[in-house]
């Protein structure tokens, strides 16, 4: 079964968006981390904006809550135009995409999260507004159906995805420019937080940040929202100033510990370790163990998990590292004869 995870940055409510949009940065300047991303980023649309036409179409992919929507709007700022954003799962019938489509203006972004996740239906309608901006209508049914070619102003298409590899060969090849964004060093995620501390008028400790930096799990998403648990907490238990002593003991009350693993991702290590011997083991194997749903652990647990080096997937399955091992301070001697998978 899915369950709420302070820890996790796939899931998001209307609530927390709220919030997140007020501690995004809206121009590439204002933007913390990725680099080299974010300097190709500026040549492209410099460029474009040199020759005044729209941007080249873009897709971004990586883990959740690294700043793929960030980035989109970004370009939008960029570029001063419009944003017009929606999803994979919500354009089921090729008439919402035409509505869309017909009212973009020139250079306009049209943003598409879990772009993957586009049914085969509405991806073959997009193709032609994609390269050719114009888009082919039926207009009626049987004997009295007719084609109508619409043209489209030329706009650009934002595309974001957690899952590259499921875009079919003809929508990847439509995108002109390729960005993946990966997770955060500890460095980045303190900046973000004494910059999203100052947006919320919170005061906080250089100690307290790295705290919160260090158990965010490279994610950008996870530290806001660590930020404002800890916030919460110094403002009933404390004067309302983060100390260190303040982050300590809150996130050890959310049960994040030093890595920023919760008891979902011991548990699940603690399985791979105890039940089965340090692995490998399977993933279904795995889910049905933790009474959890196989996506559950593919998206919300394991990238972080190999990111960290403390599972490794091979042919016959998932494997505990033995410093993951050490991390639980589980004593295990095959998953010490194992170091040298890792």
């Amino acid at each position: 079964m899915a369950r709420e995870r302070i820890v996790t940055s796939s899931q998001i409510d209307p609530e927390e968006d709220k919030v997140q949009l007020t501690l995004r940065p809206k121009y590439l300047k204002e933007y913390i981390g990725q680099k080299e991303l974010r300097g190709k980023i500026k040549v492209a649309l410099d460029a474009a904006k040199g020759r005044g036409e729209a941007a080249e179409h873009t897709l971004l992919y990586g883990p959740p809550g690294l700043g793929k929507t960030t980035l989109a709007h970004i370009i939008a700022n960029e570029m001063g135009t419009k944003i017009y954003a929606t999803s994979g799962p919500a354009l089921q019938r090729t008439g919402d995409l035409m509505g869309i489509l017909t009212n973009l203006k020139e250079g306009d972004i049209l943003f598409i999260d879990e772009i993957h996740r586009l049914s085969a239906t509405i991806e073959e309608f997009m193709y032609p507004a994609i390269e050719d901006f114009k888009v082919d209508f039926i207009v009626d049914k049987g004997a009295f159906a007719k084609v109508v070619n619409v043209p489209l102003k030329h706009f650009t298409l934002v595309g974001a995805t957690t899952r590259a590899g499921m875009l079919s060969a003809p929508l990847r090849d439509r995108f002109g420019l390729y960005y993946h964004l990966d997770f955060y060093p500890a460095e980045e995620l303190k900046e973000i937080v004494f910059r999203s501390a100052k947006l919320l008028e919170v005061n906080i400790e250089a100690e307290a940040a790295e705290i919160i930096a260090g158990r965010s799990r490279g994610t950008p998403r996870i530290a806001n929202r660590l930020l404002r648990r800890v916030r919460d907490y110094a403002e009933v238990k404390g004067d309302g100033i983060i100390s260190t002593q303040i982050a300590q003991k809150a996130l050890d009350a959310e049960g994040i510990d030093c890595l920023g693993l919760d008891e979902l991702d011991r548990k699940l290590l603690k399985v791979i370790i105890n039940y089965y011997n340090g692995g490998p083991v399977g993933i279904e194997a795995l889910a049905a163990t933790l009474n959890e749903e196989i996506d559950t652990l593919v998206d919300m647990v394991e990238p972080y998990m190999l990111k960290i080096g403390f599972v490794k997937r091979t042919r016959r399955g998932r494997v505990a590292s033995p410093e993951a091992a050490k991390h639980l301070g589980i004593k295990n001697q095959r998953i010490d004869r194992q170091e040298n998978l890792f």
